[in-house]
């Protein structure tokens, strides 16, 4: 437990104060566990009514919990208020009526009060898990004490309560994470890229970009924004920082044997351009970059069969994503797609892998919005499964092709989690004679 968290403590400041933690997930339970040890009365509500108190865990018996749909009466008394990750504010507006903005934090929000040790923070549309974990492993690698966590693995809020105190904190944030975050400051912040996703979160995309920059907006010239070329229509000219701006591409300074196209040169560029800030050396950083394996679900190869090459790129969960998947190789690609529909502009993303396309297999939900505009430009097809549109496309496919899972779609309508996705996708592959 951290100095400052002792001081919460032993000055009494959260103690007896009504905090409403909304959502039952990692992080609004981490957060719970925290406030409840800073002497707050902890109240947890999720829309869930299949929540039981065994969920809580260490704070059955002690936090009160509610299920079903929020009521004013379960926000009413409260002197705070934590988000997790993925709870709509907007849509609880209804229910948060009177209540002043101040009292509205996101976990992240509340964890980084208390945080001592300089922050580096990833955000984007994609590729923040990669960044953020090439980050973490040059400076672990050059003999820093890192904590990784954030929007992956550990919540911030945990950290502080079961962990030993980290030189360097190095989190992947969100724009679910940013949008209740008021005073949170990195010393470093990267902005990867953004396009048209979460619109079944978000309002619309302008809402999306405000979340993601108030990454930047308590910063100050002691502290370094980066941000990819391709920010500069969006972003030059508009005030949304005090910290020192540089810019970023694609370079071959780096030798990255495991990560493939120029998204991931990218990537590479923008970890060392966010190490370099905390005394990394480009030799340190080229050894480290140099041994990085790409993430499961991330471009990831799974075989390759009958001289057909079978990747895994379930984590692509916007057309962005998927295009940039599909540059990566110099083979002809049958990208397989499908999935609950997150936005973007299609006629686009087809004009932008056309002649490298060989042909679109779909799969899911989404066909309705996909197959119109994609079927003007490739052969489509459909299937109901994955594992049926995998079996087809190795049918069709030639030696050379890649069958490519980027389903540019969240997996929801058949799957718990992108993870479970290319998983199956796997056991599809698996089951390919050759």
């Amino acid at each position: 437990m951290n100095r400052i968290v002792r001081n919460f403590i032993n000055e009494a400041i959260l103690t007896g104060k009504r905090a409403v933690v909304v959502g039952t997930g990692k992080s609004g339970l981490a957060a719970a566990r925290l406030l409840d040890v800073l002497g707050a009365k902890v109240r947890v509500v999720d829309r869930d009514e299949a929540v039981t108190e065994d969920k809580l865990g260490p704070l059955k018996g002690k936090a009160e919990l509610i299920t079903g749909p929020h009521e004013k009466a379960h926000f009413a008394d409260a002197d705070m208020i934590v988000f997790s990750p993925g709870v709509p504010v907007r849509k609880l507006a209804p229910v948060l009526e009177g209540i002043p903005a101040r009292n509205l934090v996101s976990e992240l929000e509340f964890a980084s009060w208390f945080i001592e040790a300089p922050i580096l923070a990833v955000t984007g549309s994609n590729g923040k898990t990669t960044t953020t974990t090439l980050i973490s492993q040059i400076l672990e690698k050059s003999g820093r004490r890192v904590f990784t966590g954030g929007n992956i693995g550990v919540p911030l809020c945990e950290y502080l309560l079961d962990m030993e105190p980290a030189e360097i904190i190095v989190l992947e944030v969100s724009s679910f994470q940013l949008q209740n975050c008021r005073l949170f400051k990195p010393h470093v912040g990267v902005f990867l890229n953004f396009s048209a996703n979460h619109l079944d979160y978000h309002e619309d995309l302008d809402e999306y970009l405000d979340a993601k920059l108030h990454l930047f907006s308590r910063m100050t010239l002691d502290d370094t924004a980066l941000l990819h070329e391709s920010l500069r229509p969006l972003l030059e000219g508009r005030t949304f920082t005090g910290a020192r701006i540089e810019w970023f591409g694609p370079t071959s300074r780096f030798n990255a044997p495991h990560l493939m196209g120029e998204h991931n040169r990218s990537n590479v560029e923008a970890a060392w351009q966010a190490v370099k800030r905390f005394g990394v050396t480009e030799e340190q950083a080229a050894e480290a970059i140099r041994e990085f394996r790409p993430l499961p679900h991330r471009i990831e190869p799974v075989a390759e069969k009958n001289g057909v090459l079978y990747i895994n790129d379930s984590k692509a969960t916007t057309l962005d994503a998927a295009e940039a998947a599909v540059h990566a190789f110099d083979r002809p690609v049958r990208i397989l797609m499908g999935g609950v529909w997150k936005g973007g502009d299609v006629a686009r993303f087809a004009e932008g892998i056309e002649g490298r396309v060989a042909a679109v297999g779909l799969f899911g939900g989404s066909r309705e919005i996909l197959e119109p505009e994609l079927a003007r430009h490739f052969s489509v097809t459909w299937d109901e499964t994955l594992e049926a549109a995998v079996r087809r496309q190795a049918a069709l496919a030639a030696p050379g092709d890649v069958v490519l899972l980027s389903p540019a779609t969240s997996s929801f309508d058949q799957y718990r989690n992108m993870a479970e996705r290319g998983a199956d996708f796997k056991r599809a592959v698996e089951g390919i004679d050759g």
